[in-house]
């Protein structure tokens, strides 16, 4: 457990009477407070968030993260989780919120446009992350395979985090297209599905923030509200 844990305890120990908010900018330090300072503050407690669901998961919020601590589907994939996030320097957490959403965990899901497996890659998007010098068989074949999934896909959202330089546009690109991001001259897109994916990403990803961010964390900085 870093120094930094028993500050991160402190903030999160109140839980029937605080509110609290953050972000994780693009260098990944998280950033809190107890009001809601802007638009890249997303609720972490307290505000009754809408309940944690995933497609297929009929149970929400403490049940999912249970679900998510002992499925045998989530374990298998552990060890490349960590190598991609070791990797490509994307949180462990983010990329399982992400493929929790996308694919609730199936390696060989595939959606009727295309997205196949883990993190439901499109195969003309992925082709350039999927570094794999030696490989044969075609992108989308690859894809099926959980370790090529994870690794491609951690490595395009690192690259739509350096781009946009926050979490929720480079999921609102993974979402909608990095188009439609520029297109909203750099900030949210105004689609429906596109906001309730990122909330229900974000918000899954908070969850499991707070349960591993005391042993992880190694920076952490409380705003101030301005006045």
């Amino acid at each position: 457990m870093t120094r930094l844990a028993p500050l991160v305890l402190c903030l999160f120990a109140p839980l029937a009477q605080a509110q609290l908010w953050g972000y994780v900018d693009s260098t990944g330090v998280a950033h809190f407070a107890h009001e809601h300072l802007d638009s890249r503050y997303q609720s972490v407690m307290g505000n009754a968030p809408p309940p944690l669901r995933v497609p297929g998961k009929t149970d929400g919020g403490a049940g999912l993260l249970t679900w998510l601590e002992i499925a045998p589907e989530v374990k298998a994939v552990q060890p490349w989780l960590r190598e991609a996030s070791q990797v490509t320097g994307v949180d462990i957490e983010l990329l399982k919120a992400v493929i929790a959403v996308e694919s609730s965990f199936n390696p060989r899901a595939v959606s009727p446009r295309g997205a196949i497996g883990l993190m439901q890659l499109m195969p003309d998007s992925a082709e350039r992350f999927a570094r794999e010098p030696k490989a044969t068989e075609p992108v989308a074949q690859r894809l099926l395979d959980a370790r090529t999934n994870i690794l491609t896909g951690a490595r395009m959202l690192a690259e739509l985090m350096r781009r946009f330089g926050r979490i929720d546009l480079a999921l609102a690109a993974w979402n909608a297209g990095e188009a439609a991001v520029l297109r909203s001259g750099g900030q949210m897109p105004a689609l429906a599905q596109t906001r309730t994916h990122v909330q229900l990403v974000l918000e899954l990803y908070w969850a499991l923030l707070q349960r591993s961010l005391p042993k992880q964390a190694t920076q952490v900085k409380m705003e101030d509200a301005v006045r």
